[in-house]
């Protein structure tokens, strides 16, 4: 019966006390709850200034004393500093804040929170300055008025064949919309130290090293100078690679790789001039066996300009190796010192006589009539080719028709056609009676000529 009773006694002490100690440590909390309802909190820092454990109405003594020695450090990138003092702005505590809206916040009995969690405030209205003279400071800063260097993205430098990456500028230039607008907030705030790098008051490069357009880019450009075109005009080429090509691309501000389009067109041009032959100066032998020189005249090689430029741009884009002829706006016969071939019509304006080659072989031949070169009509020199040739055609010239059976046109509404209403051809008659430009010939010289000519065949006027 006696340890019954001594068991019973002791568990009665034992809740005994556990019900003292609740009761002392809910007494304790809202003791410590009771002196929070007009003190702030643990940790507790508003604007920068620590206010922990603080009574409210010693906000206002505890809030000047921490602006009278107010400094604001600026970290600049070169780890420089440099400070604005409260006294230099005018820093002053402002009685007419919202501070009071805080203590709403800090309800009390959530005291024990702050001992684990740090209770940051920023009231908008704690501090005023006199903007003027904040706005000189700023002026006057040493980051402000130093030697700009730009903010630079990535570049490329194309060395022995490929691109390589050269690294970004960070430079030192300062946005200043931004570094007033990060000062102003840090004084408001009350912080002590702003590095701008980490700000962003910088202006930065758009694309550095770890950007991924980077690489992209780079590829892109290595893609372009890995172009081969191997252009070939008869037994000579011309070889267009990246040794070339790099010096038509560029990079923008968005860091896309630019084909210069100009460029590209330009080293058609040049092509266009060298291997062009369309009116070129040529050595002609002729059937009397004399070497003249033949100048103008629309026959020989012209290259397309705009045609070729255009694939010239898809082939790099596409990065190919090929070998090409460029594209044409005409064609010769053949390609070599002498484009015109051994099919052709000679006609001697000086001799006013033809002849006419198929293949190296003399298929006709025969006195003409040309142009009237007292009356402003000759026919003009030059190498041509025939345009088509037409049956029974009507010519208009001088103000009638002519009634032709051949028609066989090289030069505009110049060409090589019978002329029924002649009796005679040859000799000096082209000077007194010639035509209004064309050839005129016999009946069957044209006729001969119209049935083994095609059209393209070079046609060549000169005199001696």
């Amino acid at each position: 019966m006696n340890n019954i009773n001594i068991k019973k006694l002791f568990k009665c002490e034992v809740t005994k006390n556990i019900i003292i100690l609740i009761a002392s440590i809910a007494l304790i909390y809202l003791l410590i709850a009771l002196y929070f309802t007009n003190h702030f909190f643990f940790n507790t820092v508003i604007n920068g200034v620590d206010v922990s454990l603080k009574a409210h109405d010693e906000v206002e003594e505890i809030t000047r004393s921490y602006i009278k020695d107010y400094r604001l450090q600026l970290i600049e990138r070169n780890m420089e500093v440099e400070e604005i003092t409260g006294q230099d702005i005018g820093l002053q505590y402002n009685k007419k804040n919202s501070i009071s809206e805080i203590y709403h916040l800090q309800s009390s009995f959530k005291w024990i929170s702050s001992l684990v969690k740090k209770q940051r405030y920023y009231v908008d209205d704690l501090f005023i300055y006199n903007e003027d003279k904040l706005e000189n400071i700023i002026n006057e800063l040493n980051c402000l008025n130093k030697d700009i260097i730009e903010p630079q993205n990535v570049s490329f430098k194309y060395s022995n064949g490929s691109y390589e990456i050269i690294k970004e500028v960070y430079g030192n230039k300062v946005n200043k919309d931004k570094l007033r607008e990060t000062i102003e907030m840090s004084i408001l705030k009350g912080e002590t130290k702003l590095d701008l790098n980490e700000k962003l008051c910088y202006e930065n490069p758009r694309y550095t090293l770890n950007s991924d357009k980077t690489f992209e880019t780079k590829d892109l450009l290595n893609k372009y100078v890995s172009t081969k075109i191997t252009y070939i005009f008869g037994s000579e080429n011309e070889i267009l690679d990246g040794e070339i090509i790099n010096q038509w691309l560029s990079i923008d501000e968005d860091l896309e790789a630019v084909i210069n389009k100009k460029a590209v067109l330009e080293y058609v041009q040049k092509l266009s001039k060298k291997y062009d032959t369309v009116g070129v100066s040529r050595e002609f032998r002729t059937s009397t066996n004399r070497i003249v020189e033949v100048k103008g005249g629309f026959y020989g090689w012209k290259i397309d300009r705009s045609a070729e430029a255009k694939a010239l741009l898809e082939n790099i884009k596409l990065g190919e190796a090929i070998k090409k002829e460029p594209i044409y706006a005409q064609e010769a016969v053949s390609r070599g010192e002498d484009d015109i071939g051994d099919t052709y019509v000679e006609i001697n304006i000086t001799w006013q006589y033809l002849w006419f080659y198929k293949d190296g072989k003399l298929i006709t031949n025969g006195a003409v009539v040309t142009g009237n070169p007292n009356r402003g009509n000759a026919t003009t020199t030059g190498v041509y080719m025939l345009n088509y040739k037409q049956k029974e055609a009507t010519l208009r010239g001088g103000g009638y028709p002519a009634k032709v059976t051949y028609w066989m046109p090289f030069n505009g509404n110049i060409g090589i056609h019978d002329a029924s209403w002649r009796y005679s051809f040859g000799g000096n008659i082209y000077r007194r009676n010639g035509s209004h430009g064309c050839v005129n010939t016999p009946l069957y010289l044209a006729k001969t000529i119209f049935d083994n000519i095609e059209e393209g065949t070079p046609i060549i006027c000169y005199e001696e």
